[in-house]
């Protein structure tokens, strides 16, 4: 036994790496020139270069005040990260107003990959959503805007349907207020699979898709396993969230944050986004990145052995199992 794993579980986790459901991925090809010390990717086929770590736009709207806020937004980007997430819903539109105010003089702008969400199913109402968001972030483009949460079976028909969200997400691009387009999602990898299956019926390819990518993801319900050898395959950038599972995993004692990060950064994501509600916080993200080295693979069969106990049922990854992550189904009005 092995951290009070038997031989037969830590022999069955060999296995499924050996067979390709935990794939060893070549991270050489996403390489780019880092920048102050910190590691760059390739942005799927989009030509961009992004930080291998990102900063989450939902905590710098609750904990930290204003100006702690636009501390630590201003103090990531002076350190080297260049991707911000947001998204219209987040904090009542707090986190935006807050990003928007730290993006605005200093020329930090013109030297961030900027990315936000829309919640709104209709055409009307995403557009209404993306012009909202430009407003509160104070820019006249935002560098990639995604589909939110889409966690029910349907919510792909009802993107796609005519007079859906999907027309004015074309519509923006093609007026320049948005560049990339893609989708998030944190319910179940099957409904990430068949949101790419509707967008190919409509003959679209996604710039980016975001789904969680962390330690008790292996082992249930994985997006890992399921869809992110098919992003790869169709050169889509991999957004990885929830690398620390919003820091419950961590409450499982079996790793520690910046193995956590490290996991994540050794799948093949673009950009790992964590959120940092604290200057703290963001430098031991910034460390994380800064001493990121790819993992070998009796380092991740390591990870993987400790926190199998701990995954079952998805314990420690609420979002999947609970509706207490999903804003969009206590709060319907924002899809209409």
């Amino acid at each position: 036994m092995l951290h009070g794993i038997p031989t037969s579980r830590r022999q069955f986790i060999r296995a499924a790496l050996a067979s390709g459901l935990l794939a060893s991925f070549d991270l050489d090809r996403l390489w780019a020139a880092p920048r102050n010390g910190i590691p760059y990717r390739k942005l799927g086929r989009t030509g961009e270069e992004v930080s291998i770590v990102g900063l989450g736009g939902f905590h710098i709207g609750q904990k930290p005040t204003e100006e702690e806020a636009i501390r630590i937004v201003r103090t990531a980007l002076d350190q080297g990260i260049n991707f911000l997430d947001n998204c219209w819903d987040y904090n009542g539109g707090e986190s935006e107003v807050r990003m928007g105010k730290a993006l605005s003089g200093g020329g930090y702008r013109e030297r961030t990959f900027v990315m936000s969400k829309i919640d709104s199913h209709s055409k009307a109402g995403a557009a209404r959503q993306i012009d909202e968001s430009l407003r509160r972030l104070q820019t006249d483009h935002i560098d990639l805007m995604q589909f939110h949460e889409v966690i029910r079976p349907d919510d792909p028909e009802r993107i796609f349907a005519p007079g859906g969200s999907f027309e004015a997400m074309l519509e923006a691009k093609k007026a320049g207020k948005i560049r990339f387009i893609g989708f998030t999602g944190h319910k179940h990898p099957d409904i990430h699979l068949h949101m790419l299956e509707v967008a190919a019926t409509q003959l679209f390819r996604f710039d980016t898709v975001q789904m969680p990518l962390n330690v008790m993801d292996a082992h249930y319900e994985s997006f890992g396993r399921k869809v992110l050898p098919r992003l790869v395959e169709q050169e889509i950038g991999v957004l990885g969230m929830k690398p620390i599972g919003s820091g419950r995993i961590l409450n499982s004692k079996t790793v520690e944050a910046t193995e956590c990060l490290h996991y994540a950064m050794n799948l093949p994501t673009s950009v790992v986004i964590t959120g940092c509600d604290s200057l703290e916080i963001l430098e031991q993200a910034l460390a994380a990145a800064r001493s990121f080295r790819p993992l070998n693979q009796q380092q991740v069969d390591d990870l993987l052995v400790r926190t199998a106990p701990a995954a079952p049922a998805g314990k420690f990854e609420g979002y999947k199992s609970s509706h207490e992550f999903d804003g969009t189904i206590q709060h319907p009005e924002w899809l209409a």
